[in-house]
């Protein structure tokens, strides 16, 4: 098979196309997000020692909300409708809003709880409680934060990198792997070109299966010069390369972000069926050299037209190939907008899936590819149709990728560490739970950084941990306790939005981020669990 499987991704949106060619890597986009609420699942969070055997004690019914706001009091300078404001210059939550009063109505003490007698001191003054013009957004409903451990500390584990099959190597610094379905399809390539070995080459004998494994490593050493090109190309115009995959149906060069102009989205698509064309005409060449009868003379003859195949099929002008993103390029520069490229290119995609699922088949049985016409319905008819129908799939998928990755890439700019943070309080390592709860619903604060004497932030108390503590046990259980020590990994600065804001955090999986100021100053917390949100309700509304 040609790379035929195989074009090359990038669209509107780095758009994750399982095209078999070039396909971007922003599927990790889509579920960045998702990777790190996730992070920590491994991880079951017990409670803290005493707790196991300790009923929960429940939020006293009909409370009102702490922290509600006086009357008169109003948001100032905010207009999000989801925001839960600070009392002071900022109002409380807004009331028949559950889920911003979850994590309150969770630190709110009960009727008999331990705190009951305890005198009540006038709310203490919050320093540094984030910046004052700082609005944290509320969790939606249903929102269920993995607990990581209660009472650990230390960084949350890195998400290892997926590899993706056998490490060949690691040209211009981008690793090459060998998926174990290759091995499928060199088999494949192996038993096919081995019969047509055994009518043109009858005098080889078992060896002709030697020559065809050749000739399925060739070609497929063909499909990686093709993947290079691609990888060439996007290192020149400074877009990274994650990874090259050799793969069933070709290969794929993971770029991870789109080009900036539609030149240099037409350049980064043209160049992979360019090599395969000239690949061909070097081994034209050499066949030009040999005899026609003879090993040398079949393997360049067969290796010239597997890379002629190759380049035609990719410059067929539907996503997810390369000659859509041939398309989508003319039509972005004619229109100025990368997204009506995108839908143009996807659309004759499935025009040409449809196609191949239905042309080809009848091509093969009519003749007019080579092969002598069939009027029965035989097994190489059966294969015919199958491989019609695994590249129709292929093409296909690859458009609706495309088309769903631009939007996302679309929506991307929403997402913005600002809007999205949780204000905090700060509190010292030996403060008690309930005391640390109590200062946090007094500022409207749904979320708690632990520092030292001076200020300085050292470590994140986990929501999900402060849940597993039962309420009479809050006064005895210090934050440091069920705190997370800050690496530099998950400290974020406030200006991030869209694809930074996304890369930063997949940098270092976690449930929760301190968002700083330029100048350093505590912005609040961000929660990986609020950007996975915020990522779906983008993703919903139309373009």
């Amino acid at each position: 098979m040609a790379d035929a499987p195989g074009a090359h991704e990038g669209g509107d949106a780095p758009e994750a196309d399982t095209h078999p060619d070039r396909a971007y890597a922003d599927d990790r986009h889509t579920a960045a997000a998702r990777s790190h609420a996730d992070a920590d699942a491994s991880h079951p969070a017990p409670a803290h020692p005493d707790a196991d055997d300790a009923p929960q004690a429940a939020p006293a019914p009909g409370a009102p909300a702490p922290g509600a706001p006086a009357e008169g009091d109003t948001p100032v300078g905010d207009t999000h409708p989801d925001r839960a404001y600070a009392s002071g210059p900022h109002s409380a939550p807004a009331p028949g809003r559950p889920e911003a009063d979850r994590l309150r109505k969770a630190h709110a003490p009960a009727p008999g709880s331990g705190d009951r007698n305890r005198p009540q001191q006038p709310p203490a003054p919050a320093p540094g409680t984030g910046h004052p013009n700082h609005h944290p957004a509320p969790s939606a409903p249903g929102d269920r934060h993995l607990a990581h451990s209660a009472d650990g500390k230390g960084p949350a584990p890195q998400r290892p990198e997926p590899r993706g099959g056998l490490l060949m190597g690691r040209p211009f610094g981008v690793p090459v792997y060998v998926a174990p379905s290759w091995f499928l399809v060199a088999a494949l390539i192996t038993w096919v070109f081995g019969g047509q070995l055994e009518r043109v080459l009858p005098e080889l004998g078992a060896a002709r299966y030697l020559v065809s494994l050749f000739f399925a490593v060739a070609f497929y050493a063909s499909v990686l010069v093709h993947e290079l090109a691609h990888t060439v190309a996007a290192l020149r115009f400074k877009l990274p390369v994650r990874r090259i995959q050799l793969q069933f149906f070709g290969g794929v060069s993971e770029i991870e972000k789109e080009a900036e102009t539609p030149g240099r989205e037409f350049v980064l698509a043209f160049v992979g069926p360019l090599l395969s064309l000239a690949l061909a005409g070097v081994f034209y060449g050499a066949a030009q050299t040999v005899e026609p009868g003879t090993v040398p003379g079949v393997l360049l003859a067969g290796l010239m037209i597997s890379n002629l195949i190759v380049a035609a099929f990719n410059l067929l002008p539907g996503l997810p190939l390369d000659g859509g993103r041939m398309l989508r390029a003319v039509v972005w520069k004619i229109t100025g907008k990368p997204m009506k490229g995108t839908i143009a290119a996807a659309w004759v995609g499935r025009a040409l899936a449809v196609s191949v699922l239905i042309g080809l088949p009848l091509l093969t049985q009519s003749g007019a590819l080579g092969t002598d016409a069939v009027d029965n319905v035989g097994m190489d008819t059966v294969l015919d149709a199958l491989l019609a129908a695994i590249l129709a799939a292929i093409i296909w998928t690859g458009a609706g990728n495309s088309l769903r990755m631009a939007r996302l890439r679309e929506h991307l700019p929403e997402l913005r560490a600002r809007a999205l943070t949780r204000r905090a309080v700060p509190v010292e390592s030996d403060t008690p739970l309930s005391e640390a709860l109590r200062r946090a619903n007094a500022a409207g604060a749904r979320a708690l950084v632990v520092v030292d004497t001076d200020g300085k932030p050292l470590s994140l108390v986990r929501e999900a941990a402060i849940v597993g503590v039962p309420e009479h046990r809050r006064p005895w259980v210090a934050v440091s306790g069920l705190a997370q020590d800050l690496t530099d990994g998950m400290r974020v600065s406030a200006e991030l939005s869209g694809e930074e804001l996304l890369d930063a955090l997949r940098a270092t999986p976690a449930t929760e981020y301190l968002v700083v100021e330029e100048t350093g100053e505590i912005y609040g917390v961000l929660s990986a669990a609020d950007v996975e949100r915020a990522f779906v309700k983008a993703m919903a509304r139309p373009s």
